[in-house]
């Protein structure tokens, strides 16, 4: 198994190393072109400060990469982002660009998003591998099976409780095996809205900020943090989705409940879809699961 070690800004550990309770942080990239392929999901994501701190200070289980506007990776992570807020995230980000930007512009960043996060304490810090070389500017991959990555997974089992996603296969001479990781609220609504193409899974819908990630059982109702209890709605599906007045079929058929035009005596927007079939995710582990559809059909939909 391999993990990334990431040159990682300063203030952005200062901050969230000393903020609890974080179960997702969102490791940006300031130039929003080029998305982050080097290790697979449920792999380690190490932060290493930049020289003359050569050391590995934590880290997270790499879920998803893209790239966001700016805008839209604060409203997903807020805090997580390593800032008070957007106009402080603004600040650090800008002060990585190398062109100027308008303060106003929504312009757009590379976004890892990271699960679980870890944070050594001072003492507990491991140096980084003697290859390592000053040239490195984002980072580098380690082999965790073989030295020096072994290396650093030793230190890591000597440093922290590791969450309960990683385990060690006997059978494999203690090789570190990772799981998928479990996502945070703001990994949920980003990897939905990548997984519908970032378009309405009824409409077809496009523009972005008009787009929400809507959970079919609700997370106050015990519904899981999962890909396959979301689906990609415009805000005003979304809302009437959540209300009881529209629902999807366990046939991935689009319904929409005669209340809309008993209560409000309107709706024709919303009955033009009645009967259609939603969009779905390229990749089939993602679709709508079923006994959530079922779930949301019985308990929230009103008929």
């Amino acid at each position: 198994m391999k993990s990334f070690v990431g040159i990682t800004d300063r203030d952005w550990f200062n901050l969230l190393s000393s903020t609890e309770g974080l179960s997702e942080v969102n490791f940006w990239q300031p130039s929003g072109r080029v998305v982050f392929k080097a290790i697979s999901i449920g792999e380690l994501f190490l932060f290493k400060l930049h020289h003359p701190e050569n050391y590995i200070v934590g880290g997270g289980f790499f879920a998803h990469s893209t790239i966001l506007p700016i805008s839209m990776a604060w409203e997903a992570f807020g805090v997580a982002n390593g800032a008070i807020t957007l106009k402080d995230m603004r600040a650090r980000v800008e002060k990585y660009k190398k062109l100027g930007v308008n303060k106003f512009e929504d312009y757009s960043i590379g976004c890892i998003l990271l699960e679980q996060p870890f944070f050594l304490p001072q003492e507990r810090w491991i140096p980084i591998p003697s290859n390592w070389s000053s040239n490195i500017v984002q980072g580098k991959t380690y082999d965790l099976t073989i030295e020096p990555g072994r290396s650093i997974w030793n230190y890591l089992q000597g440093s922290i409780r590791l969450p309960v996603m990683v385990r060690e296969l006997q059978a494999q001479y203690g090789n570190p095996f990772f799981t998928y990781p479990r996502l945070g609220q703001g990994s949920f609504r980003v990897i939905v809205t990548d997984a519908y193409d970032r378009r309405c899974a009824v409409t077809s819908e496009r523009t972005l900020p008009a787009l929400e990630a809507a959970h079919i059982k609700p997370f106050a109702e015990n519904g899981p943090l999962s890909v396959n209890n979301g689906v990609l709605l415009r805000r005003d599906l979304h809302a009437l989705f959540d209300r009881g007045y529209l629902t999807i079929t366990p046939e991935f058929k689009f319904e929409v409940s005669r209340k809309i035009k008993e209560e409000f005596e309107n709706g024709h927007e919303y009955y033009q879809y009645h009967g259609s079939s939603i969009r779905l995710p390229k990749n089939k582990k993602f679709y709508p699961s079923v006994d959530f559809l079922n779930w949301h059909n019985d308990s929230i939909f009103r008929n």
